[in-house]
Parts: C-alpha cells; sequence; structure tokens
C-alpha cells in the first residue's frame, strides 16, 4: 500500500497538469475569440458526459467526465454553400466534431444532395448545413468564417500558443528556479601533495595544481570533461584518475557562460578502496586538485531558454519520424521483440511514468518535481506541435485554410479584380477531416496498447 498511493498521487498531479494544460489551451481560443466578437456558445474541457457546467452571459463554461480533451463552440466556423444559407456552428475540439443534420427541409435537400453527388460531397453540405438554427436572428455577422483571415489565424493560433508558453514557463522554472544538479567545484587546491603530506601547507617550492594552473574557481560546475557530459561527481573523479598525464578540454559553467579550460591530472599517489579487498590502499592515479559536490544551481533564464528549443526540436524530430516509429511500437506490441526506450507514449504511458517518478526511491524528493515539470513541459510541447499540423480537425488545418484566403486575397488585389474572393470553403475537406480522425483514433488505439503490454519504464 505505501508503494501504491506514492503511484497514484504521481497519475493524479498528471492528470491534473494535462487538464490544466487543456484548460489553459481552450482559453487562449476562447479569449482571442471574444476580443473579435464571436459568438462563443460554449467553453468545455473533457469529453464525454458533462459532469457541470454554468452560464455566464452567452457561453456556458462545463467539466466532462473525461479530461483528456476540450473544445470551444463557435458559431460559423464553415461557410454557407450557397449566400444566404446560415453558416455552421462548431468547435475546435478534436473529440467534439459531431454532425448534427437539421431537419425539414435542410434535411431534404442534403438527402438530394446524396443522390447527386454521393457520399463525399454529402459530408461537406452536412457540415454547411449542421446546426443552422444554433445562430441566433442578429448574430449572423459574429459567425467565425467572417473574421479576416488573419484574425482567424490568431483565434485558432492561439490555444497551441498557450502550450508553448506553458512549457517553456514549466522550464524556466525547473532549471531558474530549481536549479540544475551539476558537479560544483567546492575548492582548488594551489598545489599537489602526496598522500602522506596532503595535510601539509603549499611552500612556494611546490609546483601549482593542474586545477590551480588550469583556471578553474570555487563555483564553476562542471559540464564536461574531455568531451563527455559530466553528471556527478564520482563520474568526474574516476575519469580524471584515468587521465593521467594527459591534456584534456574541460567545460565549465561560470557566470552564466560556457568556458573550456586545458588540464592535465598528474600522476600521484591516493588512498583508494579497493573493491575486491574492501581495503583502503595508495595507488597511483590521476589527480587535478579539486574538491567538488553534487548539488543544485540555478541556471540563467538564457540556458533555460536554449534548454526549452532543445526539447522543442526533440518533440518536433518524433513527430517527423512518427509514421516509422508507429511500425516499431507495433512490432514491439504484437511481436516479442522489446520496446525502444525512446519509444513515442500515449496518455496511457505519460501517466505511468509520473507515477514511477512519484514511487522511485533512486530519486530525492527536489528531483522529483523537476522530472514531473519536465515530463509536463514536453506533453505542452507536444500539444503545441500536434496541433499545429495543417490538417483538420486540429488548429492547424484551420490555420492553413486562413493562410489560403489570405494568399487569395492578395492575388485578388493585385490582379485588380472588382470583387472579394468567396470564403475558403473548409467544409470540402470533410472526407479527409474524418479519414485523419480515424488514422488518428488509431494511433491513439495502438499506443494505449502498446503502453498496456509493453510500457516505457522510466531509466534507471
Amino acid at each position: 500500500m505505501s508503494s501504491v498511493l506514492p503511484f497514484l498521487v504521481g497519475v493524479l498531479v498528471f492528470v491534473i497538469g494535462l487538464a490544466v494544460s487543456i484548460a489553459l489551451h481552450e482559453l487562449g481560443h476562447l479569449t482571442a475569440a471574444k476580443a473579435f466578437g464571436v459568438r462563443v456558445t460554449q467553453y468545455m474541457i473533457g469529453f464525454g458526459p458533462t459532469l457541470f457546467s454554468f452560464r455566464r452571459g452567452e457561453t456556458e463554461y462545463g467539466v466532462k467526465a473525461l479530461p483528456l480533451g476540450g473544445y470551444i463552440a463557435m458559431i460559423g466556423m464553415f461557410p454557407p454553400r450557397r449566400p444566404g444559407e446560415a453558416p455552421r456552428d462548431a468547435s475546435t475540439g478534436f473529440y467534439n466534431s459531431v454532425i448534427v443534420t437539421d431537419g425539414g427541409v435542410g434535411a431534404s435537400a442534403a438527402q438530394r444532395a446524396r443522390g447527386r453527388r454521393g457520399m463525399l460531397a454529402a459530408m461537406a453540405d452536412d457540415a454547411r448545413q449542421a446546426s443552422a438554427e444554433t445562430i441566433p436572428r442578429g448574430e449572423e455577422r459574429r459567425a467565425f468564417y467572417l473574421l479576416h483571415p488573419l484574425k482567424r489565424i490568431v483565434v485558432m493560433l492561439a490555444g497551441p500558443f498557450m502550450n508553448l508558453v506553458i512549457a517553456f514557463v514549466l522550464i524556466i522554472l525547473m532549471l531558474c528556479g530549481i536549479g540544475a544538479l551539476g558537479t560544483t567545484v567546492q575548492s582548488v587546491s594551489e598545489c599537489l601533495k602526496p598522500a602522506s603530506q596532503a595535510s601539509a601547507p603549499c611552500t612556494t617550492s611546490d609546483p601549482r595544481s593542474p586545477a590551480a594552473a588550469a583556471g578553474f574557481k570555487a563555483g564553476d560546475r562542471v559540464v564536461e570533461y574531455d568531451g563527455a557530459a559530466v553528471s556527478n561527481w564520482d563520474q568526474l573523479s574516476a575519469r580524471i584518475q584515468h587521465s593521467a598525464g594527459k591534456t584534456v578540454p574541460v567545460v565549465v559553467e561560470r557566470d552564466g557562460r560556457r568556458v573550456t579550460l586545458q588540464v592535465t591530472p598528474r600522476q600521484t599517489k591516493s588512498r583508494v578502496v579497493d573493491p575486491q579487498t574492501g581495503k583502503t590502499v595508495t595507488e597511483d592515479v590521476g589527480m587535478i586538485g579539486i574538491s567538488a559536490a553534487n548539488r543544485l544551481q540555478p541556471q540563467p533564464i538564457g540556458t533555460a531558454l536554449a534548454a526549452g528549443g532543445q526539447q522543442f526540436g526533440q518533440v518536433v524530430g518524433v513527430f517527423v519520424n512518427l509514421p516509422q516509429r508507429m511500425v516499431g511500437i507495433w512490432n514491439a506490441a504484437f511481436g516479442p521483440g522489446e520496446r525502444s526506450a525512446s519509444s513515442p507514449v500515449g496518455i496511457i504511458g505519460v501517466g505511468r511514468i509520473a507515477g514511477q517518478i512519484a514511487d522511485s526511491s533512486s530519486y530525492a524528493f527536489v528531483s522529483k518535481i523537476q522530472l514531473m515539470l519536465s515530463l509536463l513541459a514536453s506533453l505542452n510541447l507536444a500539444l503545441f506541435v500536434f496541433n499545429m499540423v495543417p490538417l483538420l480537425p486540429l488548429d492547424g488545418g484551420h490555420i492553413a485554410g486562413a493562410i489560403w484566403e489570405w494568399i487569395k486575397r492578395a492575388w485578388f488585389r493585385l490582379t485588380h479584380r472588382g470583387t472579394s474572393p468567396k470564403p475558403v470553403d473548409m467544409a470540402r475537406l470533410m472526407p479527409l477531416t474524418y479519414a485523419v480522425i480515424v488514422v488518428l483514433g488509431a494511433m491513439s488505439l495502438l499506443l494505449a496498447y502498446a503502453d498496456i503490454v509493453k510500457p516505457v519504464s522510466l531509466p534507471g
């Protein structure tokens, strides 16, 4: 029971972090839409049955049963096919793109359309005609599709942008507020003494220690030794001991910038513990004359931003190679092979890793906080990249449509045409939209299954 509770706490923290990230994502859409006068009828966190909701003005705010998605409903997401037809009431959310066919004359027209143009054309007609009666009389000019393309881009970009901001705020908090664990030089010896004379003070006849000669200073954080990253004192000490007589580059962080030093460890006798016998013996090892410790050290804002950029690049790389990675996940899930530690994970997998972080005894409490912040930052970066994919029903699909309409308007102005072009008919992409939904659903199911049968575990 004692190990189950921390695991559940970690999962709960992740779920709350995910829900907050989604809420802020949709808040970005909501704020921009209302600022431009678009009528927003709903702001919902989650999907499925509504747990509770309340109304403020013209908008209903609520929470649904499963906090794994969210949406705002804006009137007029799609333009009408013919002048005078009412636009559609639709939403920004992936899990809430449900088409409702209206009845009466509209339904008959849709049926005739199916007969004339087939099922694919009927999908577009249904999208245009759906929920026409939800637009109050006199509110037609507040439809989303009537906004200038730039304003539409702002509305749809505001959600993913919130995730990007959240990610960098978490990374800055993690590195600037808490700090990065590293090997920090506590003192630098002016000279090196044999083990038998280590307590004797330095004299003018004693040669300077390699560390003093190289320019080490107390407070330096050792980042690399001989081209290899350094994460703790034991690691650095072992490398120094095995590089006696060799001049190696050492990268340290000092006053917010990286400095490269050249040091040549001197071979000297030192007391070490024999791993076979457990006894302390004297042997020849490399030494440079520093004492160091592992401690958290707050990083400058530039370092945090660079770390965020690096993490963003890694997330983009995962999405670029996603088709190939999904093949590997399929083979691991349904075959005898092991799943790669760098494999993408779904919601179940990320929640499991969050539970492992909370339950692990290998990390101090502060390290657990850092890992959780890093996990939530990666999640928000993934939400940003995912939503920027230029396909409906994702935000990037609406952004791509607005950009295309902006280009058409510019072309009409350049060619001196007397009329403006009609709004881009995004409803014609509904067949592709349904295909994207099916593909994304299949990928989500595959990730969920793989996270159960071949989970990715937390390193260490």
